[in-house]
């Protein structure tokens, strides 16, 4: 073997294991601009680390739980190419981190702007916004019923609006939904990666007979709806856990 091919075949190597960080390395980039913000001094987000790790854990759980009924039935998989290989459960560990990083960096950007500026909605205002909202979520898990991945995202989306609301009395759903749009672009970022965007082949596959189809570049919608829930009771439990710290 010549030693061109020697050398090409090291390059590969060593390629092919920089492209199995790829998904541990969106984690890493999601959060660490936040994390270390968290510390400035007109911040300090530092001092509600164990709220925010008490609601992710916690909502986590639920939503892992989710993952890897689906996965279990093949409604998206998973393409090792892009990771370390460790699992739990059949989940990545990649996957696991997926929980803890994404809900840093956006309740840290809902926590920021919160405390820089005025984003509250009137009360009718977002009982407007959450009455409809659950109504067409209801509407479109109805409409796709056989279709799993969206049947379940907007219908618990549609109970999670109607109890945030209403039951437990919430009254920040509106400046979080405005928050979370703001967040879009960073969405697009990472979940476009996750999905295919710029990549050779998706880190996540989706069986088609799971979705809609409806995608924004390479995400499916029901993605910005799974986030939005997610995002929704990591608010709600880091609200609940921040009140025992004071």
């Amino acid at each position: 073997m010549g030693t061109g091919k020697i050398f090409q075949n090291v390059f590969q190597q060593r390629k092919n294991l920089m492209i199995q960080y790829t998904y541990l390395l969106i984690n890493f980039f999601t959060v660490i601009v936040c994390f270390i913000f968290s510390f400035h001094q007109k911040i300090r987000f530092n001092r509600h680390f164990g709220a925010f790790i008490k609601a992710s854990l916690l909502v986590g759980f639920v939503f892992i739980l989710w993952d890897i009924w689906f996965t279990a039935n093949g409604v998206w998989w998973f393409n090792y190419k892009y990771l370390l290989g460790l699992k739990i459960s059949e989940l990545p560990i990649e996957e696991i981190l997926f929980f803890i990083c994404i809900p840093f960096s956006c309740i840290f950007t809902y926590f920021c702007l919160d405390k820089f500026f005025k984003l509250d909605w009137s009360r009718d205002s977002e009982k407007i916004l959450v009455s409809v909202g659950s109504l067409a979520f209801l509407a479109i898990a109805l409409y796709h019923h056989d279709r799993i991945y969206t049947f379940v995202t907007f219908l618990s989306a549609s109970i999670s609006l109607l109890v945030l609301f209403f039951v437990l009395k919430v009254r920040w759903i509106g400046k979080a939904t405005v928050i979370y749009i703001i967040l879009t672009p960073g969405f697009l970022l990472v979940n476009g990666i996750l999905t295919g965007t710029g990549l050779d082949a998706p880190i996540v596959n989706y069986n088609p007979t799971g979705f809609m189809g409806l995608r924004l570049l390479t995400i499916p919608i029901e993605d910005f709806f799974y986030g939005y829930e997610m995002i929704l009771w990591n608010l709600y439990f880091f609200y609940k856990f921040k009140k025992t710290e004071n």
